[in-house]
């Protein structure tokens, strides 16, 4: 399936999205491509799931603090990520890749295949229709997932900070979740990356790094 839009893949700056499990060091990944992207002088967005619009920072809410949202049923929460995601597709993601920006997402689709898909054990038929409705011709370009055992996961999230509803699962959670990931790195080997994610947040920089520039040789002389 071809990757946002029909812009010529050649021409525009890529789609790439961070995977992985709360914990992982995901986010701070995203932060250093990005700031590796500046220095390069390459024009990029930042955005993340759920969230990224107003709408979708609403349903963020809804679906991590609100106080009423203890009974959310697994249907209900799946459905409540596919509209952030609608909205996050339509209004930020394909108009900044029509605009010549490199999009960096925390989070999209595979989240949901591995979150919802997996770990909620719900109908994997019926998330992928809903993805693929949800993103639309929307397909990153590259995939880093950041691995590492539910048990290392678990004892990052407790730094004291406010948990959200999804950060408060057992341990049995994350590992399907990780094996998720691990199949979805196996099956789709060309768009998603694996990387050990237990290593030094540096380390992991640089593999990504190196990635980026090998699949897509022009970007450092997009800016």
């Amino acid at each position: 399936m071809p990757a946002c839009f029909t812009i010529d893949i050649m021409r525009r700056l890529p789609f790439i999205t961070f995977e992985g499990s709360e914990g992982s060091g995901k986010s701070t990944q995203v932060q250093r491509l990005a700031a590796r992207l500046e220095r390069s002088g390459v024009q990029y967005l930042v955005t993340r799931e759920p969230g990224g619009t107003p709408i979708g920072e609403t349903i963020r809410e809804l679906l991590q603090f609100a106080s009423h949202n203890s009974g959310m049923t697994a249907e209900t929460e799946l459905l409540l990520f596919e509209a952030s995601r609608s909205q996050l597709v339509r209004e930020i993601i394909k108009p900044a890749l029509e605009r010549g920006l490199c999009v960096i997402a925390d989070r999209f689709f595979d989240s949901t295949t591995a979150y919802q898909g997996a770990a909620r054990a719900l109908d994997r038929d019926a998330v992928d229709r809903l993805n693929a409705f949800a993103a639309g011709d929307c397909i990153p370009d590259v995939t880093f997932v950041l691995d590492i055992d539910a048990a290392s996961a678990k004892s990052r999230m407790q730094e004291p900070r406010r948990q959200d509803r999804m950060e408060q699962e057992p341990e049995e959670f994350y590992q399907r979740v990780r094996e998720a990931y691990r199949d979805l790195a196996a099956r789709e080997s060309i768009r998603v990356v694996l990387i050990n994610g237990a290593r030094d947040a540096d380390e992991i920089e640089n593999e990504v790094w190196k990635v980026i520039c090998s699949r897509f040789p022009d970007i450092t002389r997009s800016g």
